[in-house]
């Protein structure tokens, strides 16, 4: 069975989750994450994801490590741009090009950011297969999980050609 690798890439001040700002962005760590994966596809699934974790508070970081993962060849990639995700034009640009599926992810709901309304623009989304925000940790967890869809939809309709 062919195993899928997924890149959790997080960008500024997204190194402490579970210690920065609790009360907004929930308490659970990222080394969570695996075992939220477990529960929700279940310990066979999860055994053909392998994730790779990445972590930069520069834009520019950010875009080498989503350029590297195309030339890996990164099956999907779960997105929390923190605050580039409504500021930066370079990082729509770079998901746009790189044809990767990918999922972006807030801990909190930016819609719900009533007390900062720039968090509600989103300039990648564009660029994503997909939103998810709200969910705390979840938000990582059902990412994945929906491309962990995408990929089983995509193997279903190669094997019918």
């Amino acid at each position: 069975m062919r195993t899928f690798t997924i890149l959790i890439a997080n960008g500024p001040n997204l190194g402490h989750i579970g210690r920065r700002q609790p009360e907004i962005y929930g308490e659970r760590s990222i080394s969570e994450l695996s075992d939220l994966i477990r529960d929700m596809l279940g310990s066979e699934r999860a055994a053909r994801i392998e994730l790779e974790f990445f972590q930069a508070n520069g834009e520019g970081q950010l875009i080498d490590r989503l350029e590297e993962a195309m030339r890996q060849g990164v099956d999907g990639i779960v997105l929390n741009a923190g605050a580039y995700t409504h500021t930066s034009l370079a990082l729509a640009d770079c998901l746009a090009w790189i044809g990767i599926p990918c999922v972006e992810v807030h801990l909190s709901n930016i819609l719900a950011r009533t007390d900062e309304p720039l968090r509600h623009k989103s300039l990648i989304g564009r660029s994503c297969i997909g939103v998810i925000a709200g969910f705390g940790l979840h938000s990582y967890a059902l990412g994945i999980c929906a491309l962990w869809q995408r990929f089983m939809d995509t193997a279903k309709s190669t094997a019918k050609e």
